[in-house]
């Protein structure tokens, strides 16, 4: 079945389950006094706010009301006025999009999940948080230093299609570790049996015994200063980049106390940083290259982080206030499981950059969505005949593109 009647955005916002986002919407009472912009527009807004690099409001409602005839198709009525737009934003529950979120991530689910980089069953996660800067003189709450505001994005990533699995926004002064303890374990459930690969930012001793009480793995990289004695030694691979590969049991006063559980500590050599990595994990079994291997993925969130940071709209904002800026960067987040959708359901060698850059030229085109997805180049096989221009006065040779006189 093909949707050459309608054009790509269309069809991209069509795979939103309307029936669970009313359900939302009613869950928060995001449409009570909506006086004619509902939430549905005000997510067709955004999500058009991001696709299209919109810099500010006037873009956003001004390049949605250049597009006569084609609003329809995304059943919205009429394009937003900025102060409409505005006053959604600040006031509406930014709560509804991230139900739509985790909504649209149960499908992502389905069709993202392709070949795996391991040969192990285990699920792998990354933990990690990114930092976004604001001007302070904008937005006064989110004060980080004496001349600094921001705010930081905590994402756990799932290595299953690299999908964004849960995020959390707080304030900068919060500590990774404080997310991780207060938020993460207590919201997320980890599979029994999952990897979780995090920085040393998240090093916590407390929380490691968490981990291994949990029965879920952990790989990451040990504090310079951490104490420990060694209880046995493994013999290393030959002509790989594993220097050592040791059981180990903390020993500092308070480590120990907070993780009594013998760990393995293996150093890594880095290659292209000529440097000793000393990673730090609860799992006994597996060979130490694979351990290295795992935490070498960990890269793929700062890759992820990179993405949303250069192709999506969350370095500026449209609302200076917390509900303005939540909204944004969870329609944000909405606006990058929709991308690794296509991507996953098409057939064509997309890079998520190119997709992203591709899909911007062409979001009001009238093709079907999966087609153009798998062959983006192609020249439709029927083209709609808008008429030639006729300028006044020229005659139909001219307007041939020849010059004599009719």
């Amino acid at each position: 079945m093909t949707n050459k009647g309608t054009n790509i955005f269309a069809q991209m916002v069509a795979l939103f389950d309307r029936q669970e986002f009313t359900h939302i919407v009613r869950q928060y009472r995001g449409d009570k006094h909506a006086k004619g912009f509902t939430c549905w527009e005000q997510l067709v807004s955004m999500l058009f706010c991001h696709l299209g690099k919109a810099q500010s409001l006037r873009e956003i409602c001004g390049g949605l009301a250049t597009c006569i005839g084609k609003l329809s198709h995304l059943r919205v009525t009429k394009a937003p006025h900025r102060s409409t737009l505005s006053y959604a934003n600040e006031h509406r529950d930014w709560r509804i999009y991230q139900g739509v979120f985790f909504d649209l991530l149960k499908k992502c689910h389905s069709v993202c999940s392709g070949k795996r980089k391991f040969r192990f069953k285990n699920k792998l996660f990354s933990m990690d948080a990114t930092v976004i800067d604001l001007c302070l003189n904008l937005f006064e709450w989110a004060k980080f230093r004496q001349t600094k505001g921001a705010v930081k994005v905590h994402v756990l990533l799932d290595h299953d299609g690299y999908l964004p699995t849960f995020a959390h926004i707080s304030d900068a002064k919060t500590h990774e570790v404080t997310v991780a303890n207060n938020v993460i374990i207590q919201d997320f459930a980890f599979p029994k049996g999952s990897f979780v690969v995090f920085d040393r930012g998240y090093v916590d001793y407390s929380l490691f015994a968490h981990w291994c009480r949990s029965g879920i793995w952990f790989v990451t990289r040990q504090k310079d200063n951490a104490q420990y004695r060694v209880i046995k030694k493994y013999d290393v691979p030959e002509n790989r980049n594993i220097l050592s590969d040791k059981l180990i049991r903390l020993t500092g006063f308070y480590a120990h106390q907070d993780c009594p559980y013998e760990l393995r500590r293996i150093e890594v050599w880095d290659e292209e940083n000529k440097k000793i990595i000393v990673l730090l994990t609860n799992h006994l079994d597996f060979g130490s290259t694979t351990i290295a291997d795992i935490y070498k993925d960990r890269w793929q969130i700062e890759i992820f982080f990179k993405t949303i940071k250069q192709h999506l709209k969350i370095k500026t904002f449209v609302g200076t206030t917390p509900n303005a800026l939540k909204v944004q960067i969870w329609t944000a987040l909405i606006a990058i499981l929709l991308l690794k959708y296509l991507k996953a359901l098409s057939k064509f060698n997309w890079s998520l950059s190119n997709l992203i850059a591709m899909l911007r030229f062409n979001l009001f085109t009238y093709r079907d969505l999966i087609e153009w997805l798998n062959d983006p180049f192609e020249i439709p096989p029927f083209c709609p005949d808008d008429g030639q221009l006729v300028l006044p006065g020229l005659g139909i040779g001219q307007q041939e593109g020849g010059y004599s006189r009719a």
